[in-house]
């Protein structure tokens, strides 16, 4: 069976005019700090090239070469086949840019026609993009949008739920304190219970239910049985036979 042949990039190549006011070999020594770049000067002209990426046979195959002359650069790059041509340029563009960014004021490029060149790249891109990658943009921004609204309200909302904890916690002492001072005044003394006994005696014949003098006065009925054991132990109250 014979081996698939392996797809060839497109080499595409765009001329733009400039002038040189410093030298080839500076422009050299400025750019040869920077790693991803192969430095070539020879025969007046400066070749700064950049691999992203090789064959299987280890050949450039994603690259673009910058070639800076006395009177203008070239600029050749390759494209991927089944790839975006729109989105190619407009990266290698931009690469471009940051190379002419980098070597200024020692070259300085046509301004007209590289800003023709840039408006038809952006312009080629922009009209590239179907309704649905618009419509994606657009639903992007609404849900950028709605995310900051929401983060923004998540924010206030746990400050709001961090007072209510600080409220609610401040409410729980209170209602401690008040409970225990409910218990506190629910809490009778010996000599409280034995009055309350006596009274309790004297209104029913000489006779006490201790289960529902408990429940009256909410008091543990073992805590009644003592206090009238203690009565009894006092000459206080006379058990009838």
């Amino acid at each position: 069976m014979a081996e698939e042949a392996e797809p060839e990039p497109v080499v595409e190549e765009v001329e733009f005019i400039g002038q040189l006011q410093g030298t080839l070999q500076g422009i050299k020594e400025k750019m040869s700090g920077l790693p991803f770049y192969s430095l070539n000067l020879q025969d007046g002209e400066l070749d700064i090239v950049r691999v992203e990426s090789r064959n299987i046979k280890k050949l450039p195959f994603l690259f673009y070469i910058i070639k800076i002359k006395n009177n203008g650069l070239v600029l050749s790059y390759s494209i991927i086949p089944n790839t975006s041509e729109r989105i190619r340029r407009a990266v290698v563009l931009k690469n471009l840019a940051s190379v002419l960014a980098m070597i200024s004021p020692m070259f300085k490029i046509d301004e007209i026609k590289f800003m023709q060149y840039i408006d038809s790249t952006i312009d080629s891109l922009l009209s590239g993009m179907s309704d649905s990658y618009s419509m994606l943009f657009n639903k992007y921004d609404s849900m950028s949008a709605e995310y900051f609204e929401t983060k923004k309200l998540n924010q206030e909302l746990m400050a709001a739920n961090r007072n209510l904890t600080i409220q609610a916690s401040q409410l729980s002492q209170d209602n401690k304190a008040l409970q225990d001072q409910l218990n506190s005044l629910q809490t009778y003394s010996d000599e409280a219970l034995m009055a309350m006994a006596q009274d309790w005696i004297e209104v029913h014949n000489s006779s006490i239910d201790i289960e529902e003098f408990a429940k009256t006065y909410k008091i543990s009925e073992p805590r009644v049985e003592q206090i009238l054991d203690k009565m009894v132990s006092l000459g206080y109250l006379e058990l009838k036979s």
